[in-house]
Order: C-alpha cells, then sequence, then structure tokens
C-alpha cells in the first residue's frame, strides 16, 4: 500500500505567500508519511483578474512556481502534483491551464493540459468564461508511478465521463483531480462526480480542492476528498487548509475488478 495525500488550500493573488503555505502543508503530509502529493487547481495564483494570470504565466520548464515543485519533490523524495499553474500559449491572450508531475528525483515526468473550459452561466452575478483567457488542451495523460497508473483532469474535466474512461482504458487506476470548484456547483455536484467518477472507473480519485473565500471576490467549495474504488470517502477536508490522507490498495483494487468485471463488460467505445 502507498499513502497519497490531498491538499486544501485558499490561495490568493500573492504567489510567493501561496508557495510558502503550500510548502507547510507538504511538510505536514510528508510528515504523515505521504509518498504522492496533489495540490489543487490554481495553487500558487488565484489571480485578482483572468488577464494576470496570462500576463504571469511561465515558459514550460523554467519560472518561479516551476522550480519549486520541482525542489520540493526532490527535497522530500515524493512524487508531486502540481496543482495547476499557467504555462505559455501559442495564442495570443491566452495561457494554459498545466497540470505538472514531478518524481521523487524533481523531474517532470508528465504535464496535462486543460481540456474542458469552465465557460457558464451561473446567476445574473456569477458567470465565468475560461475559453478567452486559456488555450484548452487536447490529449488525456496517464503516466506510470510507483504507486500505480495515474490520470491527470483538472477541475471542470470532472463532468466529462469520457475523459475518465478514455484514461482508464489507458490503465489508469489512479486519478489525480486538482480542483477550484465554485460554491454554488461544489454543494450540488462536487461529491456526486467524484464518487461516480470512482465508482464507473473502478479507480482512486485524489481529488484536491480549493476552499474558501478568495481576494478576487470568489469562494470555493473546499471538500477535498480521496475515494476509493468502491465509491468509499477515505479521508476528507470539507473547509480550511489542511492535508487529507489515504492508503492506496492496488492489491484490493485488482480483486475487485477480477471480480467485479465492469470495465470488461463495456460495449460502446470512446475516443478522445
Amino acid at each position: 500500500m502507498s499513502k497519497v495525500a490531498a491538499i486544501q488550500m485558499a490561495s490568493g493573488p500573492n504567489i510567493q505567500a501561496n508557495l510558502d503555505e503550500a510548502a507547510k502543508l507538504i511538510d505536514d503530509a510528508v510528515a504523515s508519511g505521504a509518498q504522492l502529493l496533489v495540490l489543487p487547481e490554481n495553487f500558487a495564483q488565484m489571480a485578482m483578474a483572468d488577464t494576470e494570470r496570462v500576463q504571469q504565466a511561465e515558459i514550460h520548464g523554467d519560472g518561479l512556481i516551476q522550480t519549486f515543485l520541482s525542489s520540493q519533490a526532490a527535497k522530500h523524495k515524493i512524487w508531486l502534483v502540481g496543482g495547476t499553474i499557467p504555462l505559455h500559449s501559442q495564442q495570443a491572450g491566452k495561457a494554459l491551464a498545466s497540470c505538472l508531475l514531478f518524481n521523487d528525483q524533481g523531474e517532470e515526468v508528465a504535464c496535462y493540459n486543460k481540456i474542458h473550459m469552465f465557460d457558464v452561466l451561473l446567476t445574473d452575478s456569477e458567470s465565468y468564461n475560461e475559453s478567452a483567457t486559456t488555450e484548452a488542451g487536447d490529449k488525456p495523460v496517464v503516466v506510470d508511478t510507483p504507486f500505480g497508473r495515474l490520470g491527470l483532469a483538472i477541475c471542470y474535466d470532472l463532468r466529462f465521463p469520457e475523459l475518465f474512461r478514455s484514461m482508464v482504458n489507458d490503465g489508469m487506476n489512479i486519478c489525480a483531480l486538482p480542483s477550484a470548484f465554485t460554491a454554488n456547483t461544489g454543494k450540488a455536484h462536487w461529491e456526486a462526480l467524484i464518487r461516480a467518477r470512482a465508482i464507473e472507473n473502478q479507480c482512486y480519485m485524489i481529488a484536491s480542492a480549493q476552499g474558501g473565500y478568495h481576494l478576487n471576490g470568489r469562494e470555493t467549495h473546499g471538500d477535498s476528498m480521496i475515494v476509493d474504488h468502491w465509491g468509499n470517502v477515505l479521508d476528507r477536508l470539507v473547509s480550511g487548509s489542511g492535508v487529507v490522507l489515504a492508503d492506496i490498495d492496488l492489491e484490493l483494487l485488482d480483486t475487485t475488478r477480477k471480480n467485479f468485471p465492469v470495465l470488461q463488460h463495456q460495449r460502446m467505445s470512446c475516443d478522445i
């Protein structure tokens, strides 16, 4: 078994302050035995405006945030999912929303660019147009780790089961989901969607969330949780900054998949 952690934050626009907070929470998770850690979406920068996020985007492979993630992974000898950070895009006025995975040597081993853009009208006073400043990715990512085949997804991706089925067909048995779900949508759908993705794909979900009030006026739902392949919530943190911890048991998962072979029973293919 391996111990994994989901880290919950309420990030603001000050990048260095967010990195300092993330470092403290990583220390706490490592002290509790975590070997694979997942930071939330926008962990290093909850910008005051989307244009500010674009202006502060880093070049892939170079920058303060990427250096932080690499050094933390190497320092603690952990595998670290770096939530999301803005990386330079080829499209003017846009940045990528990128989730980077670093191994225990501090080397980047995977980069997933968020595929689904959060363009929604929730109320007359609350709307989002992520595609205006974010270039959408187009490739699912699943990578080998010492803990299992790890898939990467981000926040709004959670609502698209075909992405998760594509990843599980590529061998995924653990999914890292950095998120910043809104308070309104989180109350309605967050837990239900996470448990559904875990159950239907017989995989572990490590859902790391932003949770709280932010200086830019946003309120995020929080409730970071780790859910097993049977839909059991192994640990959760409803509100506030902190760490969620659980053990990943791949032998139990493999036994369940063998005895309850729902993945072998699928009759409709899903192409992305």
